[in-house]
């Protein structure tokens, strides 16, 4: 039974990732963004490398089916629909749209999961629906990768927390001996044995957090920290980020 963790997606290549489940992390803030869009009736996420990447992607789409969302230094992207946080992710907003989504972090993250199978889309938000769908994938491959978004190509703590959070739920206690863990597997355990089962406490010790609240996004902080609210679990394939029915 073999977990790896990757911080960043920095030097990830794709045979690190091919062919395997794997589990996306950006909890501040993209991943808990992707989620609630979907979770309120967007139809589609498509990440972009870059602002001029998700104009490219967006000009091959009918103009009113698509919107454009993402963030540069926390701020909205100018001439784009929306940021990237969760509570602009309105129904009345999002209903049926496909959102071409550039983001600091979070959006490289997926394109580096891409050659997963499959790549799983996790966030506090909608935790316990991840790790149900990843314990099966986990007991049928024997493997699992978990990827976090990282902060400006660097760790993270709130997604090296929430990583953390996922092994333990995968690999209980007494399976440990018997299970290859990477280093960074390793980190993301002790800092559930700091942090526990306390979310709040974990995210908000961040630096990603001290920011959103430096800049007004405490909403998006507190959006990020409400556990199991969804049930939800998004899948990227083909470039698309959906919920299989």
């Amino acid at each position: 039974m073999k977990v790896t963790v990757y911080f960043t997606p920095l030097g990830v290549n794709p045979q690190d990732v091919a062919g395997r489940p794997v589990i996306v992390l950006d909890l501040l803030r993209t991943t808990t963004t992707i989620v609630a869009a979907l979770a309120r009736g967007a139809r589609a996420v498509l990440p972009a490398s870059g602002p001029d990447d998700a104009l490219r992607l967006a000009g091959n789409l009918e103009r009113d089916t698509v919107l454009l969302a993402g963030e540069r230094r926390l701020q909205p992207i100018d001439g784009f629909n929306l940021g990237n946080s969760p509570s602009e992710m309105m129904s009345e907003v999002v209903v049926g749209k496909t959102i071409v989504m550039a983001t600091t972090n979070g959006t490289p993250a997926l394109m580096a999961a891409e050659p997963g199978n499959p790549v799983l889309i996790g966030a506090a938000t909608n935790f316990s629906a991840v790790v149900e769908r990843a314990r099966c994938l986990f007991a049928e491959r024997g493997e699992i990768v978990i990827l976090c978004g990282g902060r400006q190509r660097m760790f993270a703590l709130e997604d090296a927390y929430a990583a953390g959070r996922f092994v333990d739920a995968l690999v209980p206690g007494k399976d440990r001996r018997k299970a290859d863990f990477n280093d960074a597997a390793i980190a993301s355990l002790e800092l559930v044995r700091r942090y526990g089962d306390r979310w709040k406490r974990a995210i908000a010790a961040s630096a990603a957090a001290r920011d959103l609240k430096a800049n007004g996004l405490k909403a998006d902080l507190n959006a990020a920290t409400e556990v199991d609210t969804q049930t939800i679990v998004p899948v990227y394939a083909n470039r698309l980020v959906t919920v299989p029915s």
